[in-house]
């Protein structure tokens, strides 16, 4: 008998011995996040964000929660669990790709559908034949892949201050490319689909992400344009342009803040546990134990779409780029202020971590090694983890 048939019968023994209650059960490994948690405590030390939130977990447990550091530079304030950080564009997966999960499992609406038929406003606004051609073409899909055609951003908060008048603009905006060409991440093109999803839910997009998503799964804290009196809990993120002051409880994005904070690509605030629930019933989800998200339609939503070839899009995520430079099965969404969540729908875990990296100025890139080495570590403890366990 060979040493590795004795530890697998040997295993099943034990397991044979623990269900008859003769044995206590074999605990799990836990993972040792310890290397994970020096990364962030360095980025502390080298200012790559005055503090932050994180959290780690699978679809049955939370494995990790931790606050660390301060809201500020003053050390004023210390971050804690029920924190809130603007969530910036962690909006477009917690709120707005949310919601079209929920409308497409009630069958209210199709990833396949035209934006135009929903949006008719889009297709008026088209100035020449070869413009109406490319609208014509453009789906939901494409929204949601970043593949519509639409320019990346715009500084339409300098001649917009309403939501009406932001929808208008980008309306009149004409597309870079034509549909299927090419990916690029569209601030735009979010803020159309959170529009259409409002249309398609037959309520404003706020009210469908509390009531489809937040409130059944107890995101509590997971809202828009918070009330004055959860400013203690807001870190402050950018300096306010010609001021002493500082945007705090206010979105930092200011075409979402032209937008008056009910936009799709961004104005999200929340907490990393309640960001955590929302992962965690996405993998149960894949494990066909959710009621609000059915196994096929997040199992259709988190496929690689390849669409244009070799662009590695979900609906409505990015694949993380493996070391060797190829990507996936990990979901990834990362947002400006400096928040990030990653999903793996094989090894079946979760990562939350929100910082306020922006504070005082968004002039600080640090957080993207630190991110980078981050999401290795938390992938190599769980990866050992799950070598250790008993065959």
């Amino acid at each position: 008998m060979t040493p590795r048939t004795c530890k697998q019968l040997g295993g099943r023994l034990a397991a044979l011995l623990a269900a008859a209650g003769l044995i206590a059960p074999a605990r799990a490994a836990e993972p040792d996040f310890g290397p994970a948690r020096e990364i962030l405590l360095r980025g502390l030390t080298n200012r790559a964000y005055p503090g932050g939130t994180v959290m780690v977990g699978t679809s049955q447990r939370t494995l990790w929660v931790e606050a660390f550091g301060n809201f500020d530079y003053a050390n004023n304030t210390s971050v804690s669990r029920t924190t809130i950080y603007d969530l910036a564009s962690l909006t477009k997966v917690a709120g707005t790709t949310a919601v079209f999960m929920r409308l497409v499992a009630l069958g209210k609406v199709s990833v396949n559908e035209r934006v135009g038929h929903h949006l008719p406003e889009f297709m008026d606004a088209a100035t020449s034949p070869e413009e109406k051609s490319w609208r014509q073409k453009i789906t939901i899909e494409h929204l949601l892949t970043h593949t519509a055609g639409f320019a990346s951003w715009k500084p339409l908060y300098k001649s917009v201050n309403t939501y009406p008048d932001l929808l208008k603009a980008i309306y009149a905006t004409p597309l870079e490319s034509e549909p299927d060409k090419q990916v690029r991440y569209s601030d735009l093109g979010m803020i159309l689909a959170g529009e259409l999803a409002a249309r398609a839910g037959g309520k404003p997009l706020a009210e469908l992400e509390r009531e489809l998503v937040f409130i059944p799964l107890g995101m509590s804290a997971t809202l828009r344009s918070p009330a004055e009196t959860l400013l203690a809990r807001i870190p402050p993120t950018e300096r306010w342009p010609d001021s002493d002051g500082f945007v705090r409880g206010v979105v930092h994005d200011e075409n979402a803040r032209a937008g008056q904070g009910i936009t799709g690509h961004a104005g999200l605030f929340s907490t990393a546990e309640d960001l955590g629930k929302l992962a965690t019933e996405w993998l149960r989800a894949l494990e066909g134990h959710s009621q609000l998200f059915p196994k096929a339609v997040v199992e259709n939503f988190f496929q690689d779409r390849n669409l244009p070839a070799n662009s590695h899009r979900t609906l409505g995520w990015g694949l993380r780029r493996n070391e060797d430079g190829s990507f996936g099965p990990m979901l990834s969404h990362t947002g400006f202020t400096g928040t990030a969540i990653w999903i793996d729908p094989v090894k079946k875990f979760q990562v939350v971590l929100l910082t306020n990296r922006v504070h005082p100025t968004r002039d600080n890139n640090r957080i993207n090694q630190v991110r980078r080495d981050f999401i290795e570590a938390v992938a190599a403890a769980m990866a050992e983890t799950s070598a250790s366990k008993p065959e």
